[in-house]
């Protein structure tokens, strides 16, 4: 496996995991439905957010974006999100693309990694992200709605790059 920043080409072999994850209703706020046009400009917005592929030979295995978390004066902490082919779960994508994105941030200059949204839930990349040094710094209680229509809450996950 090995990461690489995505081309066009990728596209229309990342939509259908991403689709299929966001209709999935446990681990994105995305809304369903999207057109790949419009799923697209949520995933691989251009610059100043960077997308990469997690890539074994032409398969596409797994995603990730990041970049500024916020303009202006937050522009110092990095963000990110992560997506990995249900059909590649439990083969290590995960951690590879978490890890790419840790060091990149970590090069780039960012005091930190602050992800906003992290499903309570989602127990797998709630311990892999502790499992790379992140620390859950608070809860929002019932901010996320799953699928089955039950509230769980979102993590505020952060790694102290200084």
């Amino acid at each position: 496996m090995n990461i690489r920043e995505t081309t066009a080409e990728d596209w229309p072999l990342i939509y259908p995991f991403f689709v299929s994850i966001v209709a999935g209703g446990e681990t994105y706020a995305y809304p369903e439905g999207l057109t790949s046009d419009a799923a697209r400009a949520l995933w691989v917005p251009g610059p100043p957010t960077r997308t990469v592929a997690a890539m074994d030979g032409a398969h596409v295995l797994g995603s990730a974006t990041m970049g500024p978390n916020r303009p202006g004066r937050g522009s110092h902490v990095a963000t990110g999100s992560f997506m990995v082919d249900p059909g590649a779960q439990g083969r290590g994508v995960g951690r590879l693309l978490g890890s790419h994105v840790v060091d990149w941030a970590r090069t780039a200059g960012f005091r930190g990694i602050q992800f906003n949204a992290v499903v309570e839930t989602n127990t797998s990349a709630v311990r892999l992200w502790q499992s790379l040094g992140f620390l859950i710094v608070g809860t929002v209680p019932g901010a996320f709605r799953r699928s089955d229509g039950s509230y769980v809450g979102l993590h505020v996950m952060y790694l102290d790059l200084t």
